[in-house]
Protein backbone atom coordinates (compact mmCIF):
# COMPACT_ATOMS: atom_id res chain seq x y z
CA UNK A 1 0.00 0.00 0.00
CA UNK A 2 1.25 3.50 -0.84
CA UNK A 3 1.18 6.07 1.97
CA UNK A 4 1.08 9.76 0.97
CA UNK A 5 1.39 12.65 3.42
CA UNK A 6 1.22 16.45 3.16
CA UNK A 7 -1.40 16.71 0.42
CA UNK A 8 -2.59 20.32 0.64
CA UNK A 9 -5.85 21.58 -0.88
CA UNK A 10 -7.95 24.75 -0.47
CA UNK A 11 -10.94 24.64 1.87
CA UNK A 12 -13.48 24.54 -0.96
CA UNK A 13 -11.96 21.54 -2.74
CA UNK A 14 -14.02 18.57 -3.91
CA UNK A 15 -13.46 14.82 -3.68
CA UNK A 16 -12.52 14.89 -7.35
CA UNK A 17 -9.86 17.53 -6.60
CA UNK A 18 -8.28 15.21 -4.02
CA UNK A 19 -8.32 12.29 -6.43
CA UNK A 20 -6.68 14.39 -9.15
CA UNK A 21 -4.01 15.53 -6.69
CA UNK A 22 -3.19 11.93 -5.78
CA UNK A 23 -2.99 10.99 -9.44
CA UNK A 24 -0.65 13.91 -10.15
CA UNK A 25 1.64 13.08 -7.21
CA UNK A 26 1.93 9.47 -8.37
CA UNK A 27 2.44 10.56 -12.01
CA UNK A 28 -0.42 8.39 -13.17
CA UNK A 29 -1.89 8.51 -16.64
CA UNK A 30 -5.31 7.06 -16.17
CA UNK A 31 -4.48 3.92 -14.19
CA UNK A 32 -7.31 2.96 -11.82
CA UNK A 33 -6.60 3.18 -8.09
CA UNK A 34 -8.37 3.17 -4.76
CA UNK A 35 -7.59 5.49 -1.87
CA UNK A 36 -8.60 5.92 1.72
CA UNK A 37 -8.24 9.11 3.75
CA UNK A 38 -6.16 8.40 6.84
CA UNK A 39 -6.07 11.91 8.27
CA UNK A 40 -7.41 15.37 7.54
CA UNK A 41 -6.03 18.37 9.41
CA UNK A 42 -6.16 22.15 9.05
CA UNK A 43 -3.27 24.46 8.31
CA UNK A 44 -4.46 27.91 9.44
CA UNK A 45 -1.07 29.53 9.96
CA UNK A 46 -1.86 31.91 7.11
CA UNK A 47 -5.42 33.04 7.76
CA UNK A 48 -5.87 34.35 4.21
CA UNK A 49 -4.75 31.02 2.73
CA UNK A 50 -6.08 28.27 4.96
CA UNK A 51 -5.59 24.72 3.66
CA UNK A 52 -6.75 21.21 4.45
CA UNK A 53 -3.85 18.77 4.72
CA UNK A 54 -4.41 15.09 3.93
CA UNK A 55 -2.70 11.78 4.53
CA UNK A 56 -4.02 8.97 2.33
CA UNK A 57 -3.37 5.30 1.65
CA UNK A 58 -3.51 4.19 -1.99
CA UNK A 59 -3.98 0.74 -3.53
CA UNK A 60 -2.78 0.34 -7.12
CA UNK A 61 -1.02 -2.23 -9.26
CA UNK A 62 2.76 -2.01 -9.42
CA UNK A 63 3.23 -0.09 -6.18
CA UNK A 64 6.96 -0.76 -5.81
CA UNK A 65 7.73 0.50 -9.30
CA UNK A 66 5.65 3.62 -8.70
CA UNK A 67 7.53 4.44 -5.49
CA UNK A 68 10.86 4.28 -7.32
CA UNK A 69 9.55 6.40 -10.18
CA UNK A 70 8.12 9.30 -8.13
CA UNK A 71 11.04 9.64 -5.68
CA UNK A 72 9.10 11.75 -3.16
CA UNK A 73 9.90 11.68 0.57
CA UNK A 74 6.18 12.13 1.35
CA UNK A 75 5.29 9.00 -0.64
CA UNK A 76 6.25 5.67 0.93
CA UNK A 77 5.34 2.02 0.84
CA UNK A 78 3.73 0.57 3.97
CA UNK A 79 2.46 -2.81 5.11
CA UNK A 80 -0.89 -2.15 6.77
CA UNK A 81 -1.79 -4.74 9.40
CA UNK A 82 -5.46 -4.98 10.46
CA UNK A 83 -6.42 -5.19 14.13
CA UNK A 84 -6.87 -8.72 15.43
CA UNK A 85 -8.64 -9.60 18.66
CA UNK A 86 -6.66 -12.31 20.50
CA UNK A 87 -8.07 -15.65 21.60
CA UNK A 88 -6.63 -18.83 23.03
CA UNK A 89 -7.37 -18.74 26.75
CA UNK A 90 -7.26 -22.03 28.65
CA UNK A 91 -8.76 -21.25 32.08
CA UNK A 92 -12.40 -22.44 32.25
CA UNK A 93 -15.18 -20.11 33.44
CA UNK A 94 -18.07 -21.37 35.54
CA UNK A 95 -19.99 -18.12 35.22
CA UNK A 96 -20.41 -15.29 32.75
CA UNK A 97 -18.07 -12.28 33.03
CA UNK A 98 -19.63 -9.29 34.76
CA UNK A 99 -19.00 -5.71 33.67
CA UNK A 100 -19.82 -2.86 36.06
CA UNK A 101 -20.65 0.31 34.16
CA UNK A 102 -21.81 1.05 30.61
CA UNK A 103 -19.64 4.03 29.77
CA UNK A 104 -17.24 3.77 26.82
CA UNK A 105 -14.86 1.44 28.71
CA UNK A 106 -17.61 -0.92 29.82
CA UNK A 107 -19.58 -0.96 26.60
CA UNK A 108 -16.54 -1.56 24.38
CA UNK A 109 -15.25 -4.27 26.70
CA UNK A 110 -18.71 -5.87 26.54
CA UNK A 111 -18.90 -5.59 22.73
CA UNK A 112 -15.63 -7.39 22.12
CA UNK A 113 -16.27 -10.03 24.78
CA UNK A 114 -19.73 -10.65 23.35
CA UNK A 115 -18.35 -11.05 19.82
CA UNK A 116 -15.75 -13.50 21.19
CA UNK A 117 -18.50 -15.63 22.72
CA UNK A 118 -18.18 -14.71 26.42
CA UNK A 119 -21.83 -13.55 26.83
CA UNK A 120 -21.00 -10.77 29.35
CA UNK A 121 -23.53 -9.30 31.76
CA UNK A 122 -23.42 -5.52 32.22
CA UNK A 123 -24.72 -3.86 35.38
CA UNK A 124 -25.28 -0.09 35.23
CA UNK A 125 -26.39 2.03 38.21
CA UNK A 126 -28.12 4.58 35.97
CA UNK A 127 -30.81 4.42 33.33
CA UNK A 128 -30.91 3.59 29.64
CA UNK A 129 -29.75 6.53 27.51
CA UNK A 130 -33.19 7.76 26.43
CA UNK A 131 -34.66 7.56 29.95
CA UNK A 132 -31.49 9.09 31.35
CA UNK A 133 -31.84 12.07 29.02
CA UNK A 134 -35.35 12.70 30.34
CA UNK A 135 -34.06 12.52 33.93
CA UNK A 136 -31.18 14.91 33.19
CA UNK A 137 -33.45 17.36 31.38
CA UNK A 138 -35.75 17.41 34.42
CA UNK A 139 -32.79 18.01 36.73
CA UNK A 140 -31.68 20.99 34.65
CA UNK A 141 -35.26 22.27 34.73
CA UNK A 142 -36.26 21.75 38.36
CA UNK A 143 -32.98 21.05 40.21
CA UNK A 144 -34.12 17.68 41.62
CA UNK A 145 -31.06 15.40 41.48
CA UNK A 146 -31.14 11.64 40.94
CA UNK A 147 -27.86 10.43 42.54
CA UNK A 148 -27.75 7.32 40.34
CA UNK A 149 -28.88 8.63 36.95
CA UNK A 150 -27.50 12.01 35.93
CA UNK A 151 -24.85 13.69 33.78
CA UNK A 152 -22.18 11.32 35.17
CA UNK A 153 -24.09 8.03 35.62
CA UNK A 154 -26.14 6.01 33.15
CA UNK A 155 -25.81 4.36 29.76
CA UNK A 156 -22.94 5.91 27.83
CA UNK A 157 -21.18 7.28 30.92
CA UNK A 158 -20.13 10.87 31.52
CA UNK A 159 -19.08 11.28 27.88
CA UNK A 160 -22.69 11.08 26.71
CA UNK A 161 -23.34 14.59 28.03
CA UNK A 162 -20.20 16.19 26.63
CA UNK A 163 -18.89 17.41 23.32
CA UNK A 164 -18.18 13.81 22.37
CA UNK A 165 -14.54 14.40 21.45
CA UNK A 166 -12.82 11.36 19.94
CA UNK A 167 -9.21 12.50 19.64
CA UNK A 168 -6.62 10.90 21.91
CA UNK A 169 -2.89 11.10 22.57
CA UNK A 170 -2.63 7.44 23.55
CA UNK A 171 -0.04 5.53 21.50
CA UNK A 172 -1.78 2.84 19.49
CA UNK A 173 0.51 0.39 17.68
CA UNK A 174 -2.12 -2.38 17.45
CA UNK A 175 -5.05 -0.39 16.03
CA UNK A 176 -7.51 -0.09 18.93
CA UNK A 177 -8.14 3.60 18.16
CA UNK A 178 -9.33 2.81 14.65
CA UNK A 179 -11.45 -0.02 16.04
CA UNK A 180 -13.25 2.42 18.33
CA UNK A 181 -13.91 4.91 15.54
CA UNK A 182 -15.02 2.12 13.20
CA UNK A 183 -17.49 0.82 15.78
CA UNK A 184 -18.93 4.33 16.17
CA UNK A 185 -19.36 4.69 12.41
CA UNK A 186 -21.09 1.32 12.16
CA UNK A 187 -23.37 2.45 14.99
CA UNK A 188 -24.43 5.59 13.11
CA UNK A 189 -21.63 8.18 13.36
CA UNK A 190 -20.46 10.12 10.30
CA UNK A 191 -17.55 8.30 8.63
CA UNK A 192 -15.55 11.55 8.65
CA UNK A 193 -14.59 10.79 12.26
CA UNK A 194 -12.28 8.09 10.89
CA UNK A 195 -9.83 10.70 9.60
CA UNK A 196 -10.62 14.13 11.04
CA UNK A 197 -7.91 15.68 13.19
CA UNK A 198 -10.38 16.54 15.96
CA UNK A 199 -13.41 14.27 15.50
CA UNK A 200 -16.45 14.68 17.70
CA UNK A 201 -19.98 13.30 17.95
CA UNK A 202 -22.10 15.58 20.12
CA UNK A 203 -24.53 14.61 22.86
CA UNK A 204 -27.52 14.27 20.52
CA UNK A 205 -25.67 11.70 18.38
CA UNK A 206 -24.01 9.81 21.25
CA UNK A 207 -27.33 8.96 22.88
CA UNK A 208 -28.39 6.97 19.81
CA UNK A 209 -24.97 5.41 19.23
CA UNK A 210 -24.63 3.90 22.70
CA UNK A 211 -28.10 2.38 22.44
CA UNK A 212 -27.18 0.89 19.06
CA UNK A 213 -24.03 -0.66 20.56
CA UNK A 214 -26.07 -2.09 23.42
CA UNK A 215 -28.49 -3.75 21.01
CA UNK A 216 -25.56 -5.26 19.08
CA UNK A 217 -24.12 -6.67 22.32
CA UNK A 218 -27.49 -8.17 23.23
CA UNK A 219 -27.80 -9.77 19.78
CA UNK A 220 -24.37 -11.37 20.31
CA UNK A 221 -25.41 -12.91 23.64
CA UNK A 222 -24.66 -10.10 26.11
CA UNK A 223 -27.09 -8.83 28.73
CA UNK A 224 -27.77 -5.44 30.37
CA UNK A 225 -29.34 -4.52 33.70
CA UNK A 226 -30.01 -0.88 34.55
CA UNK A 227 -30.67 0.67 37.95
CA UNK A 228 -28.22 -1.98 39.17
CA UNK A 229 -25.41 -0.68 41.36
CA UNK A 230 -22.38 -2.61 42.59
CA UNK A 231 -22.56 -2.64 46.38
CA UNK A 232 -20.24 -5.46 47.46
CA UNK A 233 -17.72 -8.14 46.56
CA UNK A 234 -17.43 -11.84 47.44
CA UNK A 235 -14.06 -13.58 47.37
CA UNK A 236 -12.15 -16.49 48.85
CA UNK A 237 -8.58 -15.60 49.70
CA UNK A 238 -7.59 -13.26 46.93
CA UNK A 239 -9.92 -14.78 44.30
CA UNK A 240 -13.21 -13.15 43.34
CA UNK A 241 -16.26 -15.40 43.57
CA UNK A 242 -19.11 -12.94 43.09
CA UNK A 243 -20.50 -9.42 43.28
CA UNK A 244 -23.40 -7.88 45.15
CA UNK A 245 -25.93 -5.72 43.28
CA UNK A 246 -28.23 -3.18 44.95
CA UNK A 247 -27.31 -4.35 48.44
CA UNK A 248 -29.12 -7.68 48.16
CA UNK A 249 -28.52 -9.77 45.03
CA UNK A 250 -25.45 -11.99 44.73
CA UNK A 251 -24.15 -12.68 41.23
CA UNK A 252 -21.60 -15.49 41.04
CA UNK A 253 -18.67 -14.70 38.76
CA UNK A 254 -14.93 -15.18 38.60
CA UNK A 255 -14.42 -12.16 36.32
CA UNK A 256 -15.57 -8.61 37.08
CA UNK A 257 -14.56 -5.60 34.97
CA UNK A 258 -14.70 -2.40 37.01
CA UNK A 259 -15.57 0.30 34.46
CA UNK A 260 -17.21 2.49 37.09
CA UNK A 261 -16.33 6.00 35.85
CA UNK A 262 -14.49 8.82 37.60
CA UNK A 263 -17.43 9.92 39.79
CA UNK A 264 -18.41 6.63 41.48
CA UNK A 265 -17.35 7.82 44.92
CA UNK A 266 -19.55 5.46 46.93
CA UNK A 267 -18.14 2.56 44.92
CA UNK A 268 -14.56 3.70 45.58
CA UNK A 269 -15.29 3.71 49.32
CA UNK A 270 -16.83 0.25 49.15
CA UNK A 271 -13.82 -1.11 47.26
CA UNK A 272 -11.50 0.49 49.84
CA UNK A 273 -13.40 -1.31 52.62
CA UNK A 274 -12.73 -4.58 50.79
CA UNK A 275 -9.00 -3.69 50.74
CA UNK A 276 -8.77 -3.59 46.96
CA UNK A 277 -5.45 -1.87 46.34
CA UNK A 278 -5.90 1.75 45.26
CA UNK A 279 -3.76 4.88 45.29
CA UNK A 280 -4.45 8.63 45.11
CA UNK A 281 -3.97 10.25 41.71
CA UNK A 282 -3.36 13.79 40.51
CA UNK A 283 -6.18 15.47 38.60
CA UNK A 284 -7.15 19.07 37.83
CA UNK A 285 -9.77 21.56 39.00
CA UNK A 286 -10.89 25.01 37.96
CA UNK A 287 -13.69 26.82 36.18
CA UNK A 288 -15.50 27.05 32.85
CA UNK A 289 -15.01 30.18 30.77
CA UNK A 290 -17.41 31.40 28.06
CA UNK A 291 -16.74 33.68 25.08
CA UNK A 292 -18.71 34.47 21.92
CA UNK A 293 -18.00 31.72 19.40
CA UNK A 294 -17.65 34.33 16.64
CA UNK A 295 -14.82 35.97 18.60
CA UNK A 296 -13.02 32.63 18.92
CA UNK A 297 -13.49 31.98 15.19
CA UNK A 298 -12.00 35.39 14.39
CA UNK A 299 -8.97 34.67 16.60
CA UNK A 300 -8.38 31.27 15.01
CA UNK A 301 -9.48 31.74 11.42
CA UNK A 302 -9.49 35.49 10.81
CA UNK A 303 -13.24 35.41 10.11
CA UNK A 304 -16.35 35.07 12.25
CA UNK A 305 -17.86 32.20 10.28
CA UNK A 306 -16.64 29.68 7.73
CA UNK A 307 -18.94 27.06 6.21
CA UNK A 308 -16.08 24.60 5.68
CA UNK A 309 -14.57 24.86 9.18
CA UNK A 310 -17.54 25.29 11.50
CA UNK A 311 -17.03 26.44 15.09
CA UNK A 312 -13.35 26.84 15.98
CA UNK A 313 -11.72 24.99 18.88
CA UNK A 314 -8.68 26.21 20.80
CA UNK A 315 -6.14 24.68 23.16
CA UNK A 316 -4.06 26.92 25.44
CA UNK A 317 -1.51 26.34 28.20
CA UNK A 318 0.49 28.57 30.56
CA UNK A 319 2.89 28.07 33.46
CA UNK A 320 1.96 30.52 36.21
CA UNK A 321 4.49 32.41 38.35
CA UNK A 322 3.65 30.12 41.28
CA UNK A 323 4.90 27.17 39.21
CA UNK A 324 1.50 25.65 38.53
CA UNK A 325 0.32 24.94 35.02
CA UNK A 326 -3.07 26.23 33.87
CA UNK A 327 -4.59 24.92 30.66
CA UNK A 328 -7.79 24.55 28.69
CA UNK A 329 -9.60 21.22 28.83
CA UNK A 330 -12.64 19.74 27.08
CA UNK A 331 -13.20 22.86 24.97
CA UNK A 332 -16.77 22.91 23.61
CA UNK A 333 -17.24 25.02 20.46
CA UNK A 334 -20.77 26.37 20.17
CA UNK A 335 -21.61 24.56 23.38
CA UNK A 336 -23.13 24.82 26.82
CA UNK A 337 -21.97 24.68 30.41
CA UNK A 338 -23.95 22.00 32.26
CA UNK A 339 -24.71 21.25 35.89
CA UNK A 340 -23.04 17.83 36.27
CA UNK A 341 -23.58 17.19 39.99
CA UNK A 342 -23.95 13.72 41.50
CA UNK A 343 -24.24 14.35 45.25
CA UNK A 344 -26.75 16.43 47.15
CA UNK A 345 -25.60 19.87 48.34
CA UNK A 346 -22.51 19.66 46.12
CA UNK A 347 -22.16 21.23 42.70
CA UNK A 348 -19.92 20.31 39.76
CA UNK A 349 -20.07 21.51 36.16
CA UNK A 350 -18.96 20.26 32.76
CA UNK A 351 -19.17 21.33 29.11
CA UNK A 352 -21.40 19.92 26.36
CA UNK A 353 -22.00 20.46 22.65
CA UNK A 354 -24.51 19.10 20.19
CA UNK A 355 -23.36 17.68 16.87
CA UNK A 356 -24.00 20.99 15.05
CA UNK A 357 -21.95 23.03 17.55
CA UNK A 358 -24.22 25.95 16.71
CA UNK A 359 -24.56 27.55 20.15
CA UNK A 360 -23.78 31.25 20.58
CA UNK A 361 -20.89 30.75 23.03
CA UNK A 362 -17.71 28.73 23.13
CA UNK A 363 -16.78 27.34 26.53
CA UNK A 364 -13.81 25.51 27.95
CA UNK A 365 -12.58 24.36 31.30
CA UNK A 366 -9.58 26.32 32.59
CA UNK A 367 -7.95 24.02 35.10
CA UNK A 368 -4.93 23.63 37.34
CA UNK A 369 -3.38 20.31 38.37
CA UNK A 370 -3.63 19.23 42.02
CA UNK A 371 -1.87 16.22 43.55
CA UNK A 372 -1.88 14.35 46.88
CA UNK A 373 0.13 17.14 48.54
CA UNK A 374 -2.95 19.38 48.07
CA UNK A 375 -5.46 16.89 49.47
CA UNK A 376 -6.90 17.43 52.97
CA UNK A 377 -6.67 13.72 53.81
CA UNK A 378 -4.04 11.04 53.36
CA UNK A 379 -4.77 7.72 51.72
CA UNK A 380 -6.21 6.72 48.35
CA UNK A 381 -9.47 8.67 48.82
CA UNK A 382 -7.89 12.03 49.69
CA UNK A 383 -8.67 13.45 46.24
CA UNK A 384 -12.37 12.77 46.75
CA UNK A 385 -12.27 14.82 49.97
CA UNK A 386 -10.65 17.66 48.01
CA UNK A 387 -13.35 17.50 45.31
CA UNK A 388 -16.16 17.42 47.83
CA UNK A 389 -14.76 20.46 49.62
CA UNK A 390 -14.80 22.75 46.59
CA UNK A 391 -18.09 21.29 45.27
CA UNK A 392 -19.74 22.01 48.61
CA UNK A 393 -18.39 25.58 48.44
CA UNK A 394 -19.75 25.94 44.89
CA UNK A 395 -23.18 24.74 45.98
CA UNK A 396 -23.23 27.22 48.85
CA UNK A 397 -21.98 30.09 46.67
CA UNK A 398 -24.83 29.59 44.21
CA UNK A 399 -27.36 28.35 46.77
CA UNK A 400 -27.85 25.26 44.63
CA UNK A 401 -27.52 27.04 41.29
CA UNK A 402 -24.41 27.24 39.11
CA UNK A 403 -22.37 30.23 40.42
CA UNK A 404 -21.32 32.67 37.69
CA UNK A 405 -18.87 35.60 37.69
CA UNK A 406 -17.45 37.92 35.03
CA UNK A 407 -13.67 37.97 34.67
CA UNK A 408 -13.28 41.57 35.87
CA UNK A 409 -14.91 40.64 39.17
CA UNK A 410 -12.95 37.38 39.32
CA UNK A 411 -9.77 39.48 39.24
CA UNK A 412 -11.06 41.67 42.08
CA UNK A 413 -12.33 38.65 44.06
CA UNK A 414 -15.77 40.18 44.45
CA UNK A 415 -19.26 38.83 43.68
CA UNK A 416 -20.63 39.85 40.29
CA UNK A 417 -23.78 41.94 40.31
CA UNK A 418 -24.27 42.24 36.55
CA UNK A 419 -23.29 40.57 33.31
CA UNK A 420 -21.74 42.27 30.28
CA UNK A 421 -22.43 41.49 26.64
CA UNK A 422 -21.87 37.74 27.09
CA UNK A 423 -24.89 35.87 28.40
CA UNK A 424 -24.19 32.46 29.97
CA UNK A 425 -25.30 29.42 28.00
CA UNK A 426 -25.92 27.00 30.86
CA UNK A 427 -28.04 23.87 31.20
CA UNK A 428 -29.48 24.28 34.68
CA UNK A 429 -30.17 27.38 36.72
CA UNK A 430 -27.35 29.84 37.41
CA UNK A 431 -26.82 32.89 39.59
CA UNK A 432 -24.26 35.67 39.96
CA UNK A 433 -21.77 34.95 42.73
CA UNK A 434 -18.06 34.98 43.65
CA UNK A 435 -16.59 31.98 41.84
CA UNK A 436 -13.03 32.83 42.84
CA UNK A 437 -13.85 32.49 46.53
CA UNK A 438 -14.71 28.82 45.92
CA UNK A 439 -11.15 27.94 44.91
CA UNK A 440 -7.91 27.72 46.90
CA UNK A 441 -5.84 30.88 46.43
CA UNK A 442 -3.12 29.24 44.33
CA UNK A 443 -5.75 27.84 41.95
CA UNK A 444 -7.55 31.16 41.56
CA UNK A 445 -4.29 33.05 41.10
CA UNK A 446 -3.13 30.60 38.43
CA UNK A 447 -6.40 30.91 36.50
CA UNK A 448 -6.31 34.71 36.57
CA UNK A 449 -2.72 34.77 35.33
CA UNK A 450 -3.55 32.17 32.69
CA UNK A 451 -6.50 34.10 31.28
CA UNK A 452 -4.36 37.24 30.97
CA UNK A 453 -1.62 35.24 29.21
CA UNK A 454 -4.12 33.66 26.85
CA UNK A 455 -5.53 37.12 26.09
CA UNK A 456 -2.11 38.15 24.78
CA UNK A 457 -2.32 35.31 22.24
CA UNK A 458 -6.05 35.40 21.48
CA UNK A 459 -7.48 38.95 21.51
CA UNK A 460 -10.56 39.17 23.72
CA UNK A 461 -9.88 36.02 25.72
CA UNK A 462 -9.29 38.22 28.79
CA UNK A 463 -12.18 40.60 28.11
CA UNK A 464 -13.73 41.91 31.35
CA UNK A 465 -17.14 40.35 30.67
CA UNK A 466 -15.91 36.82 29.90
CA UNK A 467 -18.14 34.53 31.96
CA UNK A 468 -16.61 32.14 34.50
CA UNK A 469 -18.61 29.46 36.27
CA UNK A 470 -17.70 26.87 38.86
CA UNK A 471 -16.66 24.45 39.74
CA UNK A 472 -14.96 22.11 37.22
CA UNK A 473 -13.79 19.27 39.44
CA UNK A 474 -14.40 16.02 37.52
CA UNK A 475 -11.68 16.27 34.88
CA UNK A 476 -10.41 12.77 35.64
CA UNK A 477 -10.48 10.18 38.38
CA UNK A 478 -8.90 11.14 41.73
CA UNK A 479 -8.14 7.44 42.30
CA UNK A 480 -6.18 4.73 40.52
CA UNK A 481 -7.18 1.13 41.13
CA UNK A 482 -3.88 -0.75 40.90
CA UNK A 483 -3.64 -3.51 38.30
CA UNK A 484 -0.79 -5.82 37.31
CA UNK A 485 0.70 -6.79 33.97
CA UNK A 486 -2.28 -9.06 33.31
CA UNK A 487 -4.59 -6.08 34.04
CA UNK A 488 -5.98 -7.68 37.22
CA UNK A 489 -6.36 -5.95 40.57
CA UNK A 490 -5.15 -7.14 43.97
CA UNK A 491 -8.28 -9.32 44.15
CA UNK A 492 -7.81 -11.82 41.32
CA UNK A 493 -10.58 -11.74 38.73
CA UNK A 494 -11.18 -8.01 39.15
CA UNK A 495 -10.15 -5.99 36.09
CA UNK A 496 -9.96 -2.22 36.77
CA UNK A 497 -10.80 -0.49 33.51
CA UNK A 498 -11.18 2.93 31.94
CA UNK A 499 -11.19 6.45 33.26
CA UNK A 500 -12.65 5.69 36.67
CA UNK A 501 -9.92 3.17 37.39
CA UNK A 502 -7.30 5.75 36.40
CA UNK A 503 -6.24 4.31 33.03
CA UNK A 504 -7.89 6.65 30.52
CA UNK A 505 -8.80 10.27 29.96
CA UNK A 506 -11.72 10.65 27.58
CA UNK A 507 -14.16 8.69 25.44
CA UNK A 508 -11.68 7.19 23.00
CA UNK A 509 -8.95 6.25 25.47
CA UNK A 510 -11.56 4.73 27.81
CA UNK A 511 -13.03 2.69 24.97
CA UNK A 512 -9.53 1.58 23.94
CA UNK A 513 -8.83 0.46 27.51
CA UNK A 514 -12.10 -1.46 27.47
CA UNK A 515 -10.91 -3.33 24.38
CA UNK A 516 -7.53 -3.95 26.03
CA UNK A 517 -9.18 -5.50 29.09
CA UNK A 518 -11.40 -7.64 26.85
CA UNK A 519 -8.23 -8.86 25.13
CA UNK A 520 -6.66 -9.80 28.48
CA UNK A 521 -9.75 -11.80 29.47
CA UNK A 522 -9.87 -13.56 26.10
CA UNK A 523 -6.19 -14.50 26.34
CA UNK A 524 -6.70 -16.08 29.77
CA UNK A 525 -10.14 -17.70 29.76
CA UNK A 526 -12.08 -20.11 27.60
CA UNK A 527 -15.19 -18.41 26.21
CA UNK A 528 -18.30 -19.02 28.27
Amino acid sequence: MIHITQIKLPLNHTKEDLKKKISKLLRLSGQPFQYQIVRQSLDARHKDEKMFVYTVDVKIDGEKKLIKKVGNANITLIDAKPYRFPTGGSVPLKNRPVIIGSGPAGIFCAWYLARAGFAPVVYERGEEADKRKETVDQFWKNGVLDPDSNVQFGEGGAGTFSDGKLNTLVKDPVGRNHEVLKRFVQAGANEEILYQQKPHLGTDVLIHIVQHLRHEIEEMGGEFHFRSKLTGLYYEGDQLTGVQINGETRIDTEVCVLAIGHSARDTFFMLHEHALQMEPKAFAVGVRIEHPQKMINMDLYGEEENEYLGAGAYKVTHTASNGRGVYSFCMCPGGYVVNASTEKEQLAINGMSYQARDGVNANSALIVTVDPADFPEDGPLGGIAFQRGIERAAYQAGQGKVPVQIFQDFRENRPSTALGEILPQIKGEYTLANVRAILPDEIGNSIEEGVLAFGAKMPGFDRPDAVLSGVESRTSSPVRIVRDGELEGSIRGIYPCGEGAGYAGGITSAAMDGIRVAEAISKKFVKF
